[in-house]
């Protein structure tokens, strides 16, 4: 994870006509051989800069290298270089496979041979040879986003752009596409991933850019994004619903805050200082004023609770 940035951004500012800022200064540094995530809702500008990095929108202000090409004076190396995977699959669904992988070589002038080498290099890579030469309607959401990521290498590329590459797969589907891109990075290939799902964040991402309102507004591996939150929650469930509002007033006056109340009305939440001491302080206070506990548990804060903290909003909601 060492050496110069393969990706570095520095003040990209992006207007849209009627004087919209999409992107206000973002300055982003990508490690070669890594995964770094873009976070944050729909609107932030996660998109925007990949498709201003990627040579496909122009930008207004400031500068960008990808690959070690200028990306506004040398867009034509940094195509050359680089791999783009957008949020929609981009495959032809009447070809088979094997087809589609071949008309992306040829379109990028590989030639017959090659283009048929590196379909079949690519199809054997991401577990799809025994279904190339099916039509890739037939093919589950997580194999036509698997060829998809097949489709963006056709060219072996330093750089890969994932832009939420999983939206709208099931769980299955989704750990399928992140093992084919934890499987990318470990043979070397430098990836910048979009996403809005916490989750796949926290489990692909060697570091996390969270990005609100076209702008960066904090970064760190996930480690150390949820180290900003300090302490961690400690999480009740009471036997019976009437005596919520029991516990809800005994963990705020611990808490020193309100505590949230999940939809269910079954479970308090109050944010904690001294983890396992404010755990042993909560048990005892809750059976001093005879409350039924029927679970009590410490978690460690989330990039959920990062978002929240750093925004004042969930990382789904779009920004107001």
């Amino acid at each position: 994870m060492s050496g110069e940035p393969v990706i570095l951004a520095e003040g990209l500012r992006k207007l849209y006509p009627g004087g919209k800022v999409a992107l206000e200064g973002v300055d982003l540094a990508v490690a070669p051989g890594t995964v770094h995530g873009l976070l944050g809702p729909n609107g932030a500008g996660k998109t925007t800069s990949v498709r201003v990095l990627a040579t496909l929108l122009g930008f207004d202000g400031g500068r960008a290298r990808v690959a070690g090409a200028d990306v506004a004076t040398q867009a034509r190396l940094v195509r050359s270089r680089i791999g783009f995977v957008g949020q929609y699959a981009a495959v032809d669904e009447i070809l088979s496979g094997r087809r589609n992988l071949e008309m992306f070589g040829r379109l990028y002038h590989l030639g017959r041979r090659r283009s048929k080498e590196r379909a079949a290099e690519l199809l054997e890579r991401f577990d799809l040879a025994g279904a190339a030469d099916r039509s890739v309607r037939t093919y589950s959401g997580g194999m036509r986003r698997r060829l998809d990521l097949a489709a963006g290498l056709v060219l072996d590329p330093r750089v890969l752009f994932l832009d939420e590459p999983t939206t709208g797969l099931d769980p299955r589907s989704r750990a399928e596409v992140w093992r084919a891109v934890r499987e990318l990075v470990a043979a070397g290939t430098t990836v910048l991933l979009t996403t809005q799902y916490l989750e796949e964040a926290d489990r692909l991402a060697d570091r996390v850019s969270v990005v609100d309102a076209g702008r960066v507004i904090a970064e760190g591996s996930p480690e150390e994004l949820k180290s900003r939150v300090g302490g961690g929650r400690v999480e009740v469930v009471v036997a019976r619903a009437e005596e919520l509002a029991v516990a809800a007033e005994v963990l705020g006056r611990m808490a020193g805050a309100p505590p949230e109340v999940d939809r269910d009305a079954l479970s308090v939440r109050a944010c904690m200082g001294g983890r396992g001491a404010a755990l042993a302080k909560v048990v005892r206070a809750l059976d001093e004023a005879g409350l039924d506990v029927e679970d009590i548990a410490l978690r460690r804060p989330t990039l959920d609770d990062v978002f929240l903290s750093l925004t004042g909003h969930q990382s789904g909601e779009e920004p107001s």
